[in-house]
């Protein structure tokens, strides 16, 4: 299932409408530059379906094309980053 996902950048947060639920990972800024994605929500009956990458991709995409770093505090977000070190070097040390 591909996602339809916007980036509500008033709420801080990459979300996907899914029937009367929504998916979506939050963010904040710690420092001018440096999203913290802290948080991945998908609902219980979209589970293992592959959804929470593709919010972590929006997201990791969004701080690559922005020069940006990030800090991978959900586990979610973390676990994407070992399998895909090809964003490992946007991290924030």
């Amino acid at each position: 299932m591909k996602l339809d996902i916007v980036h509500d950048q008033e709420d801080f947060r990459f979300y996907a409408p899914l029937g009367d639920e929504e998916a979506e990972m939050t963010y904040t800024y710690p420092e001018e530059k440096v999203l913290d994605l802290d948080y991945t929500f998908i609902p219980e009956a979209y589970r293992n379906q592959g959804l929470a990458d593709q919010l972590v991709k929006a997201g990791l995409d969004f701080v690559q094309a922005q020069g940006y770093q990030f800090i991978p505090s959900c586990p979610v977000v973390e676990a994407y980053v070992q399998r895909h070190p090809e964003y490992q070097s946007l991290m924030k040390e």
